[in-house]
């Protein structure tokens, strides 16, 4: 599995969204599914299937699919 798979999975299952819905322009709060319970299983969700453990900011500045993108690579994680 691809780490765009995984990170796609990770969504779809924290979210519990369809993967028709997970797309570029998916953005915290600005969706029923990405609330604050959401974001944290996301967050979890991420940890788990990269084997990473986020720091406080990055887990506030993770507001979209694509800065989740951006900020994974901190950690060394490219999503294609």
């Amino acid at each position: 599995m691809t780490n765009l798979e995984k990170y796609r999975e990770a969504f779809a299952e924290a979210l519990e969204m369809e993967m028709d819905k997970i797309n570029e322009n998916l953005e915290y709060a600005k969706s029923p599914e990405w609330d604050s319970v959401g974001h944290m299983n996301l967050i979890t969700m991420l940890e788990d299937k990269f084997g990473i453990m986020f720091d406080q900011d990055d887990m506030l500045e993770f507001s979209s699919y694509e800065k989740g993108k951006e900020i994974l690579k901190k950690y060394n994680i490219l999503i294609g």
